[in-house]
């Protein structure tokens, strides 16, 4: 039966105070979810839900729903005096009723049926109408993670983490269904600490239409994708994972939306979200909208969208994606298809300021989170203090590591002493913002190639080609990234539509790389020397950069503690190098305490018998030495266990 507001005593219910009016309307209310979109409540013992939207060019505004087979007259909003923002109580609605709303421009007689944009829940795709949906009825369970994130999420600290994407990691055995968000997450929690990861970072979860976007078309920046199940559920898998001690990482989208008619675009029959000019509004990569950064409204809903998943999921960190095309308004045009800021420049002042408030609000509100941009040009000070000028960001992508480690390694290894600066170049720059080393998603889809692809060689030069990738990652300074499947070298690229090839793990040249990465990451979440100084030029020091001959480079890693020093070194060639010199800093022993070409990994077994005795012989400028074997294409790591220097 259809149902109208007059069945039941309507109540004048707000949310919203005059106070937050104003700070909403002036571009400083950092969490409208807690005001507008669909709230239950139960006032005076009615139960029923309040609707707030921003449609301020709207005629006549309606919920609509299946509470009111959709009728498009019956459940009518109120205009909240100048604010722009419509809103009424609704007796009768409770949690689990589907809606949208049925907005009347004042323009051109424009009828359109939208979803909610603060929704918490969202129908199913191809669905696409909004939940009402409670997520503040939660226990948790990580309140001893919570208390001492500060120590596992620093810059000082260790963080490894797993980037994956939640529908094609692992697949249901039966007719290649999605696992859900519970399903995931002892499967996932099991698998992250057997490997040694510190953190996993999902692609987007907020909701989107399309599928194969990955999540980055998203038309809901405050739901969950319903695909794996509820916001309860994804809850109890951030939460699992945290009471197992692995904190969570969310790809977050503020740099452009899709432009599907039930989502943000056209909202209210007016450019009310993105820009109404296609050279600012219109994103020629992508296909979709751009925000409209200058507008204050806009910079409420993306902020307050990105301090919700903290608050109310206890994320750990956000990876804000495309920082790049944001902040430059000739991104992806030609000349003439871009307008300029009003000094001339090609900088989006109005995308700056965005990410400079937002950097401050989240470190003001949980300075024990990150927020990592996805910035790839040389955009200067991304991760330093706005006080300072810089964006705020805590680190950024280091897509130049990326491109010139992964052009140098796919070259056979006979030509790599040509390209020896392709290694060396990133030192020069090392330290300018807090860096992290991405072997990311975006490097194995498209024609692109698996990381294994990538590789040289015949098939075992390509696994010890991989080992050697992996080796430049955890030896150098800067945090890190790997995609799933790239730890255990799957031969096809990433397919979003399948699970992993978790048969493959069951070969030894797989499961050597497998184990590879994990003992990578045991030691270097040991080992202060690889971590502490990540982003100064006190924890790295060149012992050899320039043998092109050879293709070998040398260097050291340093901690707080003298205690803390190791050597890497690192082999390029397919050739065994024997009794090779390095000068080292230290008298002594310097035990081997990795090596990528060791028989559990399906290496060649070539090694240093557990380590080797300094000879007492200066080199490389330092005053001591030691002889070391350099298996083919291979890395190793020595640990000196003296604790004080010579010199």
């Amino acid at each position: 039966m259809t149902q109208s507001p007059q069945d039941t005593e309507r109540k004048d219910v707000t949310l919203l105070t005059e106070a937050d009016i104003f700070i909403f309307n002036e571009g400083s209310h950092f969490r409208l979810y807690d005001k507008l979109g669909a709230h239950p409540l139960t006032v005076d013992g009615v139960t029923g839900t309040y609707f707030a939207v921003w449609a301020p060019n709207a005629q006549r505004v309606y919920v609509i729903g299946d509470f009111n087979n959709w009728d498009k007259t019956s459940h009518p909003l109120e205009r909240r005096a100048d604010s722009g923002i419509w809103e009424g109580f609704l007796p009768g609605i409770e949690p689990g009723a589907v809606y949208k709303y049925h907005i009347i421009s004042r323009y051109n007689n424009y009828r359109v049926d939208k979803a909610d944009p603060f929704a918490m829940l969202r129908e199913t795709p191809p669905e696409t109408a909004s939940v009402v949906c409670d997520v503040n009825n939660y226990a948790w369970g990580d309140r001893a993670w919570m208390e001492q994130r500060h120590d596992r999420n620093n810059l000082d600290d260790p963080l490894s983490i797993y980037e994956m994407h939640l529908g094609s990691w692992m697949r249901g055995e039966e007719s290649n269904r999605f696992l859900t968000y519970r399903e995931l997450a002892p499967r996932l929690t099991e698998y992250l600490q057997r490997m040694g990861f510190t953190h996993v970072e999902f692609l987007p979860v907020m909701e989107h239409p399309f599928y194969g976007s990955w999540g980055y078309q998203v038309v809901s920046f405050f739901a969950p994708t319903s695909r794996y199940g509820t916001p309860q559920d994804f809850m109890y898998l951030i939460d699992y994972l945290h009471q197992h001690n692995i904190g969570v990482i969310l790809d977050w989208v503020p740099s452009h939306f899709p432009k599907d008619e039930h989502g943000l675009g056209y909202f209210d029959g007016t450019f009310l979200f993105e820009h109404s000019d296609p050279r600012q509004g219109y994103h020629p990569e992508w296909n979709s909208a751009i925000f409209n950064y200058g507008r204050n409204e806009v910079r409420c809903l993306l902020i307050s969208s990105a301090l919700f998943w903290l608050d109310k999921y206890h994320i750990d960190g956000l990876r804000v994606d495309g920082v790049a095309s944001m902040l430059y308004l000739d991104y992806a045009r030609k000349p003439g298809e871009w307008v300029p800021n009003k000094y001339g420049g090609n900088e989006n002042l109005e995308a700056v300021e965005l990410l400079r408030i937002l950097n401050q609000e989240v470190y003001k509100n949980y300075p024990d989170v990150q927020t990592i941009a996805e910035e790839s040009t040389s955009w200067p000070m991304v991760s330093r203090p706005t006080y300072l000028g810089g964006l705020g960001f805590g680190m950024k992508w280091d897509m130049g590591w990326m491109h010139d480690t992964l052009n140098y390694m796919s070259r056979d290894s006979i030509f790599r002493k040509y390209h020896h600066n392709e290694i060396t170049f990133r030192l020069l720059y090392a330290f300018t913002e807090n860096y992290m080393l991405p072997l990311s998603h975006d490097e194995v889809v498209y024609g692109k190639q698996s990381l294994i692809g990538k590789m040289p060689g015949d098939e075992w030069q390509r696994f010890a080609n991989l080992r050697l990738l992996f080796g430049f990652m955890y030896g150098q300074p800067g945090k890190k990234l790997v995609f799933m499947g790239g730890e255990f070298g799957q031969w096809h690229e990433w397919n979003h539509d399948a699970g992993l090839d978790w048969h493959l793990t069951h070969y030894p040249l797989h499961s050597g790389i497998q184990q590879w990465v994990a003992d990578l990451n045991r030691f270097y979440r040991s080992e202060p020397a690889l971590y502490e100084y990540d982003n100064s030029a006190a924890g790295f020091e060149w012992v050899d950069a320039n043998d092109t001959e050879h293709s070998v480079y040398s260097f050291i890693r340093r901690g707080k503690s003298t205690d803390n020093l190791v050597l890497v070194v690192y082999n390029c060639t397919p050739v065994p190098q024997y009794s090779y010199r390095v000068g080292v800093p230290r008298e002594g022993y310097w035990r081997e305490a990795l090596n990528s070409d060791a028989v559990n990994y399906s290496g060649s077994g070539h090694g240093n018998m557990g380590g080797v005795m300094t000879t007492g012989m200066p080199f490389h400028g330092r005053p001591d030495s030691v002889l070391i074997t350099l298996p083919p294409l291979s890395v190793v790591f020595l640990q000196n266990t003296n604790t004080v220097e010579n010199g």
